[in-house]
């Protein structure tokens, strides 16, 4: 049996499954500031009289690391820059950096040595401002780990109290500003996040659940919660992750769709070409920084529904209606205080849940102070919520076809098309679907268990992974962003590395991205594995190739663990 639990802003939704069948659902209220409660009350809800050593799997989402950032709680943490050349400090955004001498160029090489005065005289700065934590990342660094290094043996001398992060270890793809706001996240949220794993690893521990448990991620695959330590800022976005996997799951294979989660709080975005789930090329933005994360391309809009309904005066005579964005507990016919689009979506009938005398309460306070009636305001309301969502999706496209995948995609069409369904997750897709779907001139489509869609999509993801290799024949050496070493090629199988060829360079990062699986005890994945680009460089001296330069990068896709039974029909 397989548990998956989406910890959303709103609500925690639990399901589990068994024999690829969705046997059991809850759904609780979210504590915004204990998290962990409601995870584990949905747990408890949906295992009840469930021995725990029936079950396989538990995947859970969370927006821990997600509102430690956009709350502002994350650590303080200060920025050892080693930019080299061509960069003018001065451009950068990032607080609390400290920048050294010293470079190395785009394949490794020294071309200037580090200052060792000037990082000690630094070390000291870090220390006397109070800074705990700091991260050391160094323009090359993936290419060439030495200074980074250096730097950080250093700060063991020096300031031995201090947690360091690497940036070739977080992150080895080029661009120097996504390293350095990946490092400073995974800094900055490591420890909250860990202490986060250990408790639910304990309350885990105490129920007797045996079962291997994981985490969601941001494109989408799980990842063992152990190892989620390493990787904190990996788990950003998996709310909109569970919904995109959730609609995979519930909807036929190979359709394209615009999915559109409708939460309490928020309404998240995304899109499905053809099967596959779009990938933001330029990784996920967090706290206004691009990272080196993988992600869905993805938004989240601050509309839901239960969103506060205004109405101001905006001139004489004239009134004005608001739609959110702030969200002031649940729907007044769920018991809240505040007019919602719940109670419109209750009062016309569009939804099951809530009471329907509280909701047309709630819409006759609201039609009073429009001086409109009450169905033609809870019309209103319906009609606002939808074309804002609407709005939203139509804005989204403009950054989705700038995707490399998207125009790939598109050209494949033979024709400029656009996603043939709007699929609904969540509680308020039932009652809203229809109506934006109309008006995008697509499909509405509210798969079975829609309500618990992101739970679903927890549980029957599958793990994912990525490698990224660089081999360089004239310095003899090959590293693997993911892992931040530099390695000699006489480890290799290669022979004459003047002669070697792409297909021996793509064997040896298929070869190495199996032990990478295996090492994350997710080996019967890797041979779905498939090649996301590949690309060979002549390296010329004078008037001759002393050596290549080859790039390969290799993936295990997002998509759902063979234990899921698909629904044929949506």
């Amino acid at each position: 049996m397989l548990i998956g639990i989406d910890v959303g802003g709103t609500t925690t939704d639990a399901v589990l499954i068994r024999n690829g069948e969705v046997c059991s659902t809850a759904k609780v209220s979210t504590e915004p500031g204990n998290l962990l409660n409601s995870l584990l009350e949905a747990l408890d809800a949906v295992s009840r009289d469930i021995p725990p050593e029936q079950l396989e799997r538990v995947v859970f989402s969370t927006t821990v690391i997600t509102n430690l950032i956009a709350e502002g709680k994350t650590d303080r943490v200060a920025l050892v820059l080693i930019p080299g050349p061509g960069v003018n400090p001065a451009s950068y955004t990032f607080p609390d950096s400290f920048y050294l001498k010293g470079a190395m160029d785009y394949r490794g090489r020294e071309i200037d040595p580090l200052d060792e005065v000037e990082i000690r005289k630094t070390v000291g700065l870090i220390r006397e401002s109070g800074f705990s934590r700091a991260a050391i990342i160094s323009k090359f660094g993936q290419r060439n780990s030495s200074h980074e290094l250096r730097v950080e043996e250093i700060f063991r001398e020096d300031y031995p109290g201090c947690k360091l992060e690497l940036g070739h270890k977080v992150s080895g793809k080029l661009n120097f500003p996504r390293r350095i706001a990946t490092a400073m996240l995974a800094s900055a949220t490591r420890e909250r996040y860990q202490e986060f794993v250990e408790k639910i690893k304990k309350a885990l521990d105490e129920r007797n659940i045996r079962a291997p448990v994981y985490i969601l991620k941001a494109d989408g695959g799980t990842l063992p919660v152990e190892k989620s330590i390493e990787f904190p800022v990996e788990t950003i976005f998996s709310g909109p992750a569970a919904s995109t996997v959730g609609a995979l799951a519930l909807t036929p294979e190979g359709q394209t769709s615009v999915i559109v989660d409708i939460g309490g709080t928020t309404t998240d975005l995304a899109l499905i070409l053809s099967g596959k789930p779009l990938l933001a090329s330029k990784g996920a933005k967090l706290g206004g920084f691009l990272t080196h994360v993988r992600a869905f391309a993805v938004r989240s809009i601050a509309v839901g529904g239960d969103s506060v309904i205004r109405v101001k005066d905006i001139s004489l005579g004239t009134k004005q209606m608001t739609v959110g964005p702030d969200r002031a507990g649940p729907a007044y016919c769920m018991g809240g205080k505040e007019t919602t689009p719940t109670d419109a979506l209750k009062f016309l009938g569009l939804i099951e849940v809530g009471n329907p005398e509280r909701a047309s309460e709630a819409i006759k306070v609201t039609a009073s102070e429009l001086g409109k009636s009450e169905t033609e305001t809870a019309s209103l309301i319906v009609d606002r919520v939808a074309q804002m969502i609407t709005d939203a999706v139509n804005e989204m496209f403009f950054e989705w076809e700038q995707e490399p995948a998207y125009r790939v995609w598109e050209v494949l069409q033979e024709k400029k098309a656009r996603p043939e369904n709007v699929v609904g997750i969540g509680g308020g897709a039932k009652g809203l679907i229809a109506e934006i779907a109309k008006k995008l001139n697509a499909n509405p489509v509210i798969p079975e268990y829609a309500e618990v869609g992101n739970a679903i999509g927890a549980a029957v993801a599958r793990p994912t992974l990525t490698l990224n290799l660089h081999i360089d024949t004239e310095q003899k050496m090959y590293s693997v962003a993911e892992e931040g070493e530099i390695v000699s090629l006489s480890t290799t199988k290669f022979g004459n590395l003047n002669k070697v060829r792409l297909d021996e360079a793509e064997a040896l990062a298929a070869e190495l991205l199996r032990k990478r699986a295996e090492d994350f005890g997710i080996s019967k994945y890797a041979d779905e594995a498939e090649i996301v680009n590949s690309e060979v460089f002549n390296v010329v001296n004078g008037w001759y190739t002393s050596g290549k330069l080859f790039d390969v990068s290799m993936q295990i896709p997002a998509g759902l663990i063979p234990e899921w039974k698909r629904r044929e029909k949506a």
